[in-house]
């Protein structure tokens, strides 16, 4: 009786090498799934027209949601034309009477907090009673409270931001004023910092006297010329709004 001869293996890629290249692709398919949710986990579920896109008023940090409130300041302080001829509406979308410390209420809030319309873009006046004991260039838990306010707005601009600090006149000389001033910046841009925003993007001054928003010969005057200005500069690239 013959012997049956063995049945030879056909030429071609091994079986194993199939097997593996499958779950090499596997693998593979798994690891992108992966990469798109968190990128899309990490994408911020926010709007935007093509004027702030090009200022770069808008950044996405972080992820989730830009509060509502904050969306909205965003979209006004893009055109700080019409940000200043709705000023009202940003200071109680950036302060609303819910997330004051309890020593300030609105009416004081209101005697002590301007927005400005600059030529670089919008600014955030705070005067000194608000922020500041008199004397000391020291912020008070108040004002921490306060500007926390203004950080979760900044964590989602780019814009850059300039801190100055201004005095009134009755001091023993201007050049007293400017370290003081000066001072009162820098402890703003330290608190930001403290928080996580990037130091990069500020820039700080202290003018002393130098730029007064009303006249030194009145109390009234005095109070409001002794403040702090956070300028948001969302025109830079354009040079518009005088």
């Amino acid at each position: 009786m013959a012997r049956e001869k063995k049945q030879e293996e056909p030429e071609g890629v091994p079986a194993w090498l199939i097997t593996f290249s499958d779950l090499v692709t596997l693998l593979l398919t798994f690891f992108v799934l992966i990469l798109s949710m968190s990128s899309m986990d990490k994408t911020m579920l926010i709007e935007i027209n093509p004027f702030e896109r090009g200022l770069g008023v808008i950044n996405y940090h972080g992820s989730g949601r830009v509060p509502q409130r904050i969306k909205l300041i965003l979209e006004l302080v893009a055109d700080p034309k019409s940000a200043f001829e709705q000023r009202d509406r940003i200071k109680d979308l950036l302060f609303p009477e819910d997330v004051l410390p309890p020593d300030i209420d609105m009416s004081t809030l209101d005697r002590n907090l301007r927005i400005l319309q600059k030529p670089e873009g919008l600014a955030i006046a705070l005067t000194n009673d608000l922020v500041f004991k008199p004397g000391s260039y020291e912020l008070t838990p108040s004002a921490k409270k306060l500007l926390s306010q203004v950080v979760l707005m900044l964590q989602y601009t780019s814009a850059d931001t300039n801190i100055s600090g201004h005095a009134d006149n009755t001091g023993r000389s201007n050049a007293a004023n400017y370290p003081l001033s000066g001072k009162r910046a820098m402890a703003v841009l330290e608190y930001f910092l403290a928080t996580g925003l990037q130091p990069r993007r500020f820039s700080v001054s202290g003018y002393g006297a130098d730029k007064p928003l009303e006249s030194n010969a009145t109390e009234y005057g005095r109070a409001q010329n002794r403040r702090v200005e956070i300028l948001i500069k969302t025109t830079q690239r354009l040079g518009r709004y005088s």
